[in-house]
């Protein structure tokens, strides 16, 4: 990593975690990435069920971190408690997440985390969570940059672009463009772009084939071919696929891989790859000329 970040998966599903032989090599985790940097403690990309797997691997160190959460839905929150090395009283998690109408966010997100719905509140773990609302923002963490914005999804919803000594990563696991009817199919936003411009790797949304995209297009999510799109029209180095349909088996992720990739030359693309547990991506600063 010298010279450079990396960009571990630790949970790809959308929706809902989901078990089983047919996902035992893209893995049935909901969504947790890391994005690892010298000289400081790596950021946390969401609280699925997949910061569990990052945990184990850990265990209950102590630990100084920065949580960026995209939004509030279950299969991004649910993981906060399993984390290991929030059993350590002297961890400090800083998490970043969407404004909420209704209140603060850490007020909020205790809402859901409590009895009945759970045994503990947030305040109930060892470890110390410190919960800061987010919306439109530009803000340091650590060495880092991070710019949050807006995106289209059910619900407040942020993506995130992260910036480090020349290189940049994009993180946007929901996004829904049917979610704004007037918007054409191919619309890109601006916020998307401001995200996205000239990443050397862009995390998005793909939970739906073209196929399957007509009765679902308002549940908030994408297709493969818009992230593609999204991709060519940012300039992205390289996407990474994501937020699977826990309908889409190893088979089914292997046939989008092969079908993505095609797509993706054809109209002079990014790279494709599809998102699995334990990829790891390492982002060298000399790859690329950034200006």
């Amino acid at each position: 990593m010298s010279g450079g970040i990396r960009v571990g998966f630790h949970g790809v599903r959308g929706s809902t975690p989901c078990e089983g032989a047919q996902y035992a090599r893209y893995g049935g985790h909901s969504s947790c990435v890391t994005v690892d940097a010298p000289d400081q403690a790596p950021i946390i990309l969401d609280l699925g069920t997949g910061v569990r797997a990052l945990g184990a691997q850990m265990g209950a160190v102590e630990l100084h971190s920065t949580v960026l959460l995209t939004h509030l839905h279950w299969d991004h929150v649910q993981g906060l408690p399993f984390f290991a090395p929030m059993h350590n009283p002297a961890t400090t998690l800083d998490v970043h997440g969407p404004r909420q109408a209704e209140g603060d966010l850490g007020e909020v997100f205790a809402q859901m985390m409590r009895p009945p719905f759970f045994p503990i509140r947030p305040d109930g773990l060892a470890g110390t969570v410190r919960f800061h609302d987010t919306g439109d923002d530009d803000f340091p963490v650590g060495l880092a940059k991070v710019r949050s914005r807006w995106v289209r999804h059910v619900g407040p919803t942020l993506g995130y672009r992260v910036d480090w000594n020349g290189i940049a990563i994009a993180y946007i696991p929901d996004h829904g463009p049917g979610c704004c009817p007037d918007d054409p199919d191919d619309h890109v936003p601006q916020e998307i772009l401001e995200l996205c411009d000239g990443v050397d790797v862009l995390i998005h949304d793909a939970q739906h084939t073209m196929a399957e995209y007509g009765p679902k297009r308002h549940w908030g999510h994408s297709t493969i071919d818009y992230a593609i799109l999204v991709a060519r029209e940012a300039g992205a180095r390289k996407l990474a696929l994501f937020h699977h349909d826990p309908a889409h088996h190893d088979e089914e992720l292997d046939r989008i891989a092969v079908e993505a990739a095609e797509t993706s030359a054809a109209c002079g693309s990014a790279e494709v790859v599809v998102a699995r547990e334990g990829l790891v991506l390492d982002v060298a600063a000399a790859a690329h000329d950034r200006t």
